[in-house]
């Protein structure tokens, strides 16, 4: 009887902790979802019911409110724009990384940990405080208000972030491959592309996925390096919903929501190999 009791308290208390674990999970879940879904909702309202009622659904759901975000800001152009400044940023980025990553991997030198530490130190120091710098260097090279300049800057700022992912990936894999390589006559470019590049794919995408994310996020070095519509991303046409005696909410959360989309598709379709990715050098044996 008392096996019986010892068992029935033990499935008890599992049940209760799954429960435990699923009650917490689902508050933490609703505490990020709910921004998501209350944007989502007041971009079909109109201006009138979001500022009467903004807590509660719409009577008649304003699709039109997407329409009039497409228009006002000239959403197609400067979603064009981002595209091209966030795939630029992280092929630059990714292509300084990649060779960074690999020699600090797999080449034995002086001062290798040394370069590391410098070079990943980097995710200390705020982004703000790079903000006269690089507004400073920017103009003296003739970019300002050039989509140029956002891509040299977002692969800059992403690269201590990216070399301690990149290096760490690069670091799993068996130096016994290279080393059969290098015995076959492999060169230490051949090394680099035919052998250490190829596996290093799902750590590069990891990379690549948050340098497009904050890319195609950011917004004060896009406000402060560039000023002209010509050069204009998504984030910044988003801020021109707002004028000096209105604001079109509804039409601005649309905007928003378009501009979510491409960072929500990215990571899910990536999500598996980002986080293979950050567990990367892990466990090891």
């Amino acid at each position: 009887m008392n096996s019986v009791q010892r068992t029935l308290k033990q499935q008890t208390a599992s049940v209760l902790g799954k429960a435990g674990v699923f009650i917490v999970l689902a508050f933490f879940f609703i505490i990020a979802a709910f921004p998501l879904v209350w944007l989502f909702i007041s971009s079909l309202k109109t201006n009138l019911e979001l500022q009467i009622s903004p807590f509660t659904l719409p009577k008649v759901l304003q699709w039109s409110n997407y329409g009039n975000a497409l228009k006002m800001a000239n959403l197609p152009a400067l979603f064009l724009h981002s595209i091209y400044v966030a795939f630029g940023a992280v092929f630059l980025n990714l292509l300084v990384t990649s060779l960074a990553g690999f020699v600090l991997s797999r080449e034995q030198f002086r001062g290798r940990e040394l370069v590391y530490t410098l070079l990943t130190a980097g995710v200390l120091v705020p982004i703000i405080s790079f903000m006269v710098p690089y507004f400073t260097l920017i103009t003296r090279v003739k970019l300002y208000d050039n989509l140029i300049a956002l891509i040299i800057v977002y692969a800059s700022i992403n690269i201590p972030v990216s070399i301690f992912l990149v290096t760490a990936f690069m670091r799993s894999i068996p130096k016994e491959m290279e080393e059969a390589a290098v015995i076959d006559g492999c060169t230490f470019v051949q090394r680099y592309t035919k052998i250490v590049l190829p596996l290093a794919q799902t750590g590069l995408v990891t990379a690549g996925t948050f340098c497009f994310i904050y890319a195609w996020n950011e917004f004060i070095m896009a406000l402060l390096l560039t000023s002209s519509s010509s050069s204009r991303t998504l984030q910044l046409g988003i801020r021109f919903f707002t004028s000096q005696f209105v604001t079109d909410y509804t039409s601005m959360y649309a905007a928003i929501m378009i501009s979510i989309i491409p960072s929500i598709a990215l990571y899910t379709m990536l999500h598996n190999r980002i986080i293979s990715g950050l567990t990367a050098g892990a466990v090891k044996g």
